[in-house]
Parts: C-alpha cells; structure tokens; sequence
C-alpha cells in the first residue's frame, strides 16, 4: 500500500466522517499479515504465554489506534507490548508504561480513568487518539526497517481520518522517527537541519506541533530518567497548544 498520490492539500484533508473510515481501517489492521516475522513472534506469545496470564485468552494480532475521532491531540508509540497490547488487544493496555501513560492522560483531562486494564474497562479519551508506529509486538521490542515501512501507510490513513489532530506526542525517539516519515509522506516539508528528539522537545511542521517525551518503559521509569511530573508536563503543554477544555 502506498501512502503517496495525489496533492498534499488534499491528502492533509480529512473525510467528513472519521469514525466510519477508523473502524474500516481498524478491520484492515486486525488481519495484516504483511511481516512474516512478526506474525510469526506475536503468535507464538499468544500461544506459549507468560505464567502471569496463563488463563488469558491472548490477542496475538495487530493493534489499531483507539481514541477520539476527533482528537486534537495524537499519543504515537513505538509498538504493542508482548504481553500488553498483543495479550489484552487494546495499545498501551495491561502494563506498566501504559499505567503510565493513562495515569498522565488522565490527569490532564484527556482520559476517563487513570487504568487500561483490558478491551471493556470502560476507558474513554476525549480529544486525545493513542496509537503506535509499529502494529505487532516486535521481538525485543525492536522492529526492523522493513516492519516499521509496512506499517507507515496504516498511520498515514490513520491521521488523515483524525483531521483536527493539532499536536504529535511521540514517545520515544523511535516514535519521533516515525512522526518525521509521516509528516513527509503527507506532504509537509521536512525542516532542516532534521529535528532532535528530546524529552519536552519541540518542532512546527505544517499544521502539527510535535512534542517530545521519553518512553514510559520500565527501563525509564525505573531509574527516574522520566517521572510523573516529567510526563505531566508534555501533556499540559499539548492541551495548551490545542486548547483542549477552554472555555
């Protein structure tokens, strides 16, 4: 699938029903099957499991982003966990960077509840879209080049669909790397010299302020490379930016 064609004003332009065009995407992510690796790691999690979940029934397929339709605000990470997203089938759902990550959104007004724990806890975002560069649980948490390609075109919709997306929270230098891709295949020109990934970094491209923020992984979170304080204040400044709850 090619995600180039026609005039960037035109692929900058949304539809005029968004949650129509998400679920058909989300159908069309749900059965991918174009990285044989992929397929081949995230079914067998499914399968073998860990001893933690043994009675969960495991997702094992890819993830569409969830959200708002008509976000302002777009969460981008780097790829489902093994035995997060790919066992609970929601992105960001049943483990700690997601207690993270739901925790701040909650905060900043952009979540109902502070928890993902499954598919039907009840969660809802308002003005906020999470999703993620790569669809699949990679092993080792580590896509190659050609996985992160086969799934840019799936993000490249993803965006288009959600047209009053303002700001870009990239999660992670991986994600910061994908936004870049997106924003260029969309038509919008690439600044140089290229932007710096940093926690609370910054940069304007075309309509789209992307912003910065370490990944909530264990790794970091652990060690206080990022705090709650930390992530608090990326999203703060991303309903500053949207205006997100003004009255």
């Amino acid at each position: 699938m090619s995600a180039r064609g026609g005039s960037p004003a035109h692929r900058l332009a949304g539809p005029g029903d968004p949650a129509a065009g998400l679920a058909e995407l989300e159908r069309e992510v749900i059965s991918c099957r174009r990285c044989p690796r992929l397929v081949a790691w995230r079914e067998e999690v499914a399968r073998v499991k860990r001893a933690a979940f043994s009675s969960d029934q495991y997702w094992g397929r890819p993830l569409p982003g969830f959200g708002d339709p008509s976000a302002s605000v777009l969460v981008l990470g780097l790829a489902p966990a093994a035995h997060g997203g790919n066992r609970t089938g929601r992105v960001f759902t049943g483990d700690r960077s997601g207690e993270w990550l739901f925790g701040a959104l909650w905060r900043a007004g952009f979540a109902n509840q502070p928890q993902s724990l499954s598919r039907d806890d009840g969660l809802q975002l308002n003005g906020c879209y999470v999703t993620a560069a790569v669809r699949c649980a990679p092993p080792a948490n580590r896509p190659l080049p050609a996985e992160r390609d086969n799934c840019l075109p799936y993000l490249v919709r993803e965006l288009s669909l959600l047209s009053s997306v303002r700001v870009i929270v990239c999660l992670g230098g991986f994600a910061w790397d994908a936004a870049l891709r997106l924003l260029r295949e969309l038509g919008a020109a690439a600044p140089r010299p290229r932007p710096k990934f940093g926690h609370n970094a910054a940069v304007q491209i075309d309509r789209y302020t992307l912003l910065g923020c370490y990944h909530p992984s264990q790794q970091n979170t652990f060690t206080g490379r990022l705090t709650e304080s930390m992530m608090d204040q990326v999203f703060a400044r991303a309903k500053q930016l949207t205006s997100v709850g003004a009255t």
